[in-house]
């Protein structure tokens, strides 16, 4: 037994001292690469300790998140919001006790105006269907609230858009696309689908990056494919096409969008065929003439003086040549890589466009002929139920989505290295996403978000969230205290 100890303090000595040489021979190579270049002024000047500054500054934003940051502190979404999306996703219990974390006192803050004699459950019901292009041949009608935003094939995974396609087709609601095609995927689920037709035309390009009828037509006749979305801009970046990285275009990817594998591809900042509001509204009644199905455009308003020359040019034509819906996006939107002195000062948020565009559709009397769809940032009941207030028929969201898939916020979308699989082409990452499972997940969150609409709805004393108007709203102001969401907006031009 002596004898083994002995030959055990041995192998464990020697196996120290292979480990401290191994580790002084490892520090002295990095003490000699860092001495030697001339590219990081910290490295040089602090070999091997400086490089603690970069794994600190690359791993700030995870501790942050999980040990620093309070409930409602984190951008671009805090940990209450996402953790009410995870729990809705999961059906697990969304209460939560002794009190909300949310303080009432800044600026912006929402409260909605409780009714003293409540709606029964008796008296609730169900919020009603509605159609978008009563005018087409296929019109698409719809009792969902809450849908699924524009998702390229290539921004997401394979197992991602599976799970969002048969979520989709579980819950009722429908499925964008985004820019970067039709795939077998989306399709798979038979989900109620938006094509969105983006400046590059993947899956619609006759080569010379224009529209291809003979390929949009193919597109059409799946009876999956409920609408078509002209992309003029997104929140991300207002102004400047999709950007997909290299290391994101795989084979698949690259045979659905008709672009070479491994290479960046970056869409144009604007339809060559549309250089006027007149030409907006041709490219939608050619697409509609020819498919026969609702046709809208997706937007991030700015200025606001296109889209009035847009309606005088309607009122011109006739409202037959309006567009089918018309879909607003917010400033401080978007999932995918973007430049980010674009993703932070460029385009109106959603709380100031979408009066702009509401009045405007009234005071032309098109608020019924062209539906009015929102995103940014609506991923929870009182936000969706705040957008329905100010006038949107519809609400999309995608991040909302990509938590009920389980997205953890790592920051990692344009970096094809997301942990949780949604964003990555990398298989070994991507085996984490079940997409049965997941699939319950995406269905679990739009039932819960209904259900969310409800409380609020029944709790302001009306029958259903369709219901709710400004009247029911309050906001806080810059001096602490509220006004009605009705007087703050009264003077929008």
């Amino acid at each position: 037994m002596s004898d083994f100890i002995l030959l055990s303090l041995n192998f464990l000595a020697s196996l120290f001292i292979f480990v401290i040489g191994t580790g002084a021979l490892v520090v002295i190579c990095l003490y000699i690469a860092d001495i030697r270049q001339h590219k990081q002024a910290i490295r040089h000047n602090y070999p091997v300790i400086g490089r603690f500054r970069y794994i600190l500054e690359k791993q700030g934003a995870f501790f942050r998140q999980y040990f620093l940051a309070m409930d409602r502190e984190e951008m671009p979404f805090n940990r209450a919001e996402r953790s009410w999306v995870y729990k809705a996703a999961k059906n697990v219990d969304r209460t939560v006790p002794f009190g909300s974390t949310l303080s009432l006192d800044p600026s912006g803050t929402i409260m909605f105006m409780n009714c003293a004699f409540p709606t029964l459950e008796e008296d609730a019901v169900t919020p009603g269907p509605i159609t978008i292009g009563e005018g087409c041949r296929f019109p698409y009608t719809s009792s969902s609230i809450f849908h699924i935003s524009g998702m390229s094939y290539g921004a997401i995974s394979k197992p991602a858009v599976l799970a969002l396609s048969h979520g989709a087709h579980l819950c009722g609601c429908w499925l964008n696309t985004g820019e970067g095609g039709l795939s077998p995927y989306h399709l798979e689920g038979k989900a109620d689908l938006v094509f969105q037709i983006g400046t590059a035309k993947y899956g619609v390009n006759d080569g010379q990056g224009r529209l291809s009828k003979e390929k949009l037509s193919q597109i059409s006749a799946h009876p999956e494919v409920r609408m078509f979305e002209i992309k003029i801009s997104q929140g991300a970046k207002p102004g400047k096409g999709g950007m997909l990285p290299g290391r994101k275009v795989t084979a698949d990817i690259a045979r659905i969008r008709d672009i070479p594998q491994g290479e960046d591809s970056i869409s144009l900042n604007g339809h060559r065929e549309i250089q006027s509001v007149g030409d907006l509204l041709d490219m939608v009644s050619q697409i509609r003439d020819l498919t026969g199905k609702p046709v809208g455009f997706k937007a991030v308003f700015g200025s606001i003086e296109w889209f009035d020359e847009l309606l005088a040019e309607i009122n011109l034509r006739g409202a037959q040549s309006a567009p089918d819906f018309v879909t607003i996006d917010s400033a401080d939107g978007g999932t995918g890589a973007a430049p980010q002195s674009l993703m932070d000062y460029v385009g109106l948020p959603l709380k100031e466009s979408l009066p702009l565009v509401v009045k405007r559709l009234e005071r032309h009397q098109l608020k019924g002929r062209i539906r009015v769809i929102a995103s940014g940032k609506l991923i929870t009941p009182s936000k969706v139920a705040w957008a329905l207030a100010l006038g949107a028929d519809f609400i999309v969201s995608a991040r909302g989505y990509m938590f009920a898939l389980g997205c953890i916020q790592a920051l990692q979308c344009n970096k094809d290295t997301c942990p949780t699989g949604i964003t990555t082409h990398n298989k070994r990452l991507q085996q984490g996403l079940n997409v049965q499972h997941k699939t319950k997940r995406v269905a679990n969150y739009n039932k819960y978000m209904h259900y969310g609409l409800g409380l609020i709805a029944h709790s302001c004393g009306v029958s259903n969230a369709r219901e709710i108007d400004k009247k029911h709203i309050r906001i806080v102001t810059e001096n602490g205290l509220s006004i009605a969401l009705d007087k703050l907006y009264e003077n929008y031009r």
